[in-house]
């Protein structure tokens, strides 16, 4: 039985129970390879699939998942979201959308078909652990790597909704352990491409080697107030910690600081941020949301103000908005919001500006989320990074803290740099900020 039979199957039978409902189907492959002392110590495939069924009736919410594709299991799976729902409390935000669109993505750019044999991916695991591991002062090649995924997801619903979107990542990562004399560090990078040629390992294992290397001799550096610039990797981690603060799910249960300040300037005017689903460079790309609503790009503060929260339907309905396409939810999990994926606009700094004078680059930060209070805006991070003048590195720096709030650190922008960035893992593109006085303990 087709996949689209099979919804249709159990999409009937939530509609004999006088209910509505959707349903999403997760499918997906993934080939793991890990590399130690010259052999290949992990070779790992697997393979899943997830039916996950929300159903809505007089206004309750149930949900259930199945990984069985058989009939018997398929009504089961009805039975228990019914089931479910009949014990839940009343929702009346939580309704199916009126949604009758087909969806779709295009497998050829997304997920294109890759003629790499399995020996191949093998020969680039051995060779990246091999080449890392013979850089001088290597102890070992910790955390290596190569993968390579695919995965699709079809939402159906009893208004008549049928999205499919599939994509494919392939990614290597290596993190080098240095150590000379009393000193040792370790840090890493990742790669990610669509096609396995796209991948570069001699300039992973290079990048891999001199971010560790650079770092070895790092030290603390004097308490103080630094301009502080987070790279391109750490920047999009850290609005990633704060990213609450554009939930319409938080202002709903009451805890998003920022529920009461649409319109309002929270941010240096020269800051506009936006969630850009549909840029195709990026691996956060998506055609629909969780509910099978179309995504659409978000400007979410501009020049400084708060100009949109991000909304799925109930949130939305209970705002009096519509969805913005942020709706989150998987197979196993309930509806919420989240973010596809980030773009600061460019600014008018060049490198000479953003780099003038004393300051800290930090890349890297420890207890990211232990560290962190996204209702108030309060964090303090171990870090580690740069101490630079005038673009030129002063010194290495480790064991030191970043202290402060972040909503204060968003008005805080001295300059926006030029030029846009990825992370490695092609989520996030944003250009260098330079932040002011920001508290350093060493």
């Amino acid at each position: 039985m087709s996949i689209a039979s099979q919804a249709e199957q159990i999409l009937d039978r939530v509609r004999a129970a006088g209910a509505e409902g959707d349903l999403i189907i997760d499918q997906g492959e993934a080939l793991s390879l890990k590399a130690k002392d010259g052999a290949l110590e992990e070779h790992k495939v697997t393979s899943s699939q997830v039916f996950g069924l929300r159903v809505i009736k007089d206004d309750r919410v149930g949900t259930a998942y199945s990984e069985a594709a058989d009939g018997e299991s398929l009504s089961a799976l009805v039975d228990q979201a019914l089931l479910n729902a009949s014990y839940a409390a009343v929702e009346a935000h939580e309704k199916i959308l009126a949604n009758a669109l087909k969806l779709e993505t295009q497998d050829a750019q997304l997920s294109p078909t890759d003629d790499t044999t399995v020996a191949e991916k093998i020969e680039l695991a051995l060779t990246i652990e091999a080449k890392l591991a013979a850089k001088p002062m290597v102890k070992n090649v910790p955390y290596n790597g190569v993968q390579d995924s695919i995965g699709e997801r079809r939402v159906f619903s009893t208004t008549g909704l049928e999205a499919r979107s599939k994509a494919r990542m392939m990614h290597c990562y290596a993190y080098a352990l240095i150590e000379s004399g009393d000193k040792n560090a370790m840090e890493g990078i990742g790669q990610a491409a669509r096609r396995f040629a796209e991948l570069d390992p001699d300039r992973l294992v290079d990048r891999a080697y001199q971010n560790t290397f650079d770092i070895l001799q790092g030290a603390a550096i004097p308490s103080g107030r630094y301009d502080v610039i987070f790279d391109e990797e750490i920047l999009p981690s850290l609005f990633n910690v704060f990213s609450m603060m554009f939930s319409g799910k938080s202002a709903k249960d009451g805890v998003n600081p920022m529920r009461d300040k649409l319109g309002e300037e929270i941010a240096d005017s020269k800051l506009t941020l936006r969630d850009l689903p549909l840029d195709t460079d990026g691996f956060g790309y998506a055609l629909f949301d969780g509910e099978g609503t179309p995504a659409q790009s978000l400007c979410l503060i501009k020049e400084g103000a708060l100009s949109s929260l991000i909304h799925n339907s109930m949130t939305a309905s209970y705002f009096n908005s519509a969805s913005t396409g942020h709706g989150t939810r998987g197979p196993r999990s309930t509806l919420g919001v989240g973010l596809h994926q980030l773009e600061i606009d460019a600014g008018t700094a060049d490198d000479a500006a953003l780099q003038a004078g004393e300051y800290l680059v930090v890349t890297d930060l420890t207890g990211m989320h232990s560290g962190a209070n996204p209702i108030s805006g309060e964090f303090s991070f171990g870090a580690s990074g740069y101490l630079c003048r005038d673009g030129a590195r002063v010194q290495p720096v480790r064991g030191i803290t970043v202290a402060g709030n972040f909503y204060e650190l968003l008005k805080r922008i001295a300059l926006i740099g030029s030029v846009q960035h990825w992370n490695w893992e092609r989520s996030a593109k944003m250009p260098s900020i330079r932040f002011t006085a920001l508290s350093v303990s060493g």
